[in-house]
């Protein structure tokens, strides 16, 4: 399989190989598209299992993050990088430094910030050689660490709650039990903004400690990897890797509302159609899950706190275009962000 052929293309203008025999830096760099600015997306390092897997990787990420910048309103395009490695064992300062110089040669036609794998110290190496990086703390503001993942959840909070809103008429959480598959950064953010908002939460992690502590600190309830996805909840929110909505899972669905943090929940869009004839209400993921690109375009301006979280509550209004539109058209609500996206980024027929 090529590049061309793969079937995460979607005319990318660019794709872009970065190596470095030195620090054994094996990196791929996409830019899906730039007609709204410079595009933005994060660094993922993982142990892929093929290069040609990397390569699907990078080139979905890519697309999504045009997507995701058009629906949240933001001067930017969408790209993304991966590198080929293991985030807990193949990390250097010079390796990071090394995707910098990577990023610098596109002369600003990506800008790179954190992601799965990635933390706000090897955006600071990757600053030592290029200025296109966002997610990086300048110390002026109490609420910004360089850690974009607050924000993140933040959106997915205020895209759940639109949801509910949506479903029954008022936003109120208490009492609803919701499935929160995924405790990485974001995922516990959201815990504990649900559970301030009177939720009850039903959780699931590979890390038993994650586990331990959102029961401890939260009153969750545990359940194992297997058995998150089926659970008996009002709202199943996937805050783990991408993939999880398909043929093996969705007959098991129990949840009326997904909305979580994971990037392309979906595995195939036909999934965004079952879900529909299921009645099961789907916020999409790239739409709610974009407080953090927000938190990074907003930190690279040096604009205030307080203004990125105007910008990611404005989401609501977009999730409910959204719903609204899908309802009248009888589409899936992944179909109608699609064309609305599209729509604005100003995609060629």
């Amino acid at each position: 399989m090529t590049i061309f052929s793969d079937s995460a293309f979607d005319n990318h203008e660019q794709v872009v190989f970065a190596s470095d025999p030195e620090t054994g830096l094996k990196a791929i760099i996409a830019v899906h598209n730039t007609n709204l600015g410079p595009s933005l997306g994060g660094c993922r390092m993982w142990p892929y299992a093929s290069e040609q897997e990397a390569i699907h990787d990078v080139l979905r990420l890519s697309r999504g993050m045009t997507y995701k910048s058009a629906l949240v309103n933001l001067p930017l395009g969408g790209g993304k990088s991966v590198i080929i490695g293991n985030p807990r064992s193949d990390k250097s300062p010079a390796l990071f430094q090394a995707v910098g110089r990577a990023v610098e040669r596109l002369n600003g036609r990506y800008i790179v910030a954190e992601d799965v794998g990635t933390t706000p110290a090897d955006m600071q190496e990757i600053a030592r050689q290029t200025r296109h990086v966002g997610g990086i703390n300048d110390g002026k503001d109490a609420e910004r660490t360089g850690d974009p993942s607050p924000f993140t959840a933040y959106g997915v909070f205020i895209g759940l709650k639109e949801a509910v809103k949506f479903r029954q008429g008022n936003d109120d959480l208490t009492g609803m039990r919701v499935a929160v598959q995924g405790l990485g950064n974001v995922g516990f953010h959201l815990c504990a903004m649900l559970h301030n908002a009177g939720a009850e939460l039903i959780v699931a992690d590979i890390n038993p400690a994650a586990v331990e502590r959102a029961t401890t600190e939260l009153g969750a309830t545990a359940v194992s990897i297997d058995e998150i996805l089926s659970v008996n909840a009002d709202i199943l929110a996937p805050c783990a890797l991408g993939g999880v909505i398909n043929d093996i899972s969705i007959g098991k669905l129990k949840a009326g509302i997904i909305a979580g943090a994971a990037n392309n929940q979906l595995e195939a869009d036909r999934h965004g159609e079952m879900l529909r004839d299921m009645g099961v209400l789907y916020a999409p993921d790239y739409v709610i899950n974009a407080g953090g690109v927000v938190e990074v375009h907003y930190c690279r301006q040096g604009r205030p706190v307080a203004e990125t979280k105007r910008h990611i509550e404005s989401i609501g209004e977009t999730v409910r275009e959204i719903f609204t539109r899908a309802a009248r058209e009888n589409k899936s609500t992944g179909f109608v962000a699609d064309r609305l996206a599209e729509e604005r980024f100003g995609k060629a027929a």
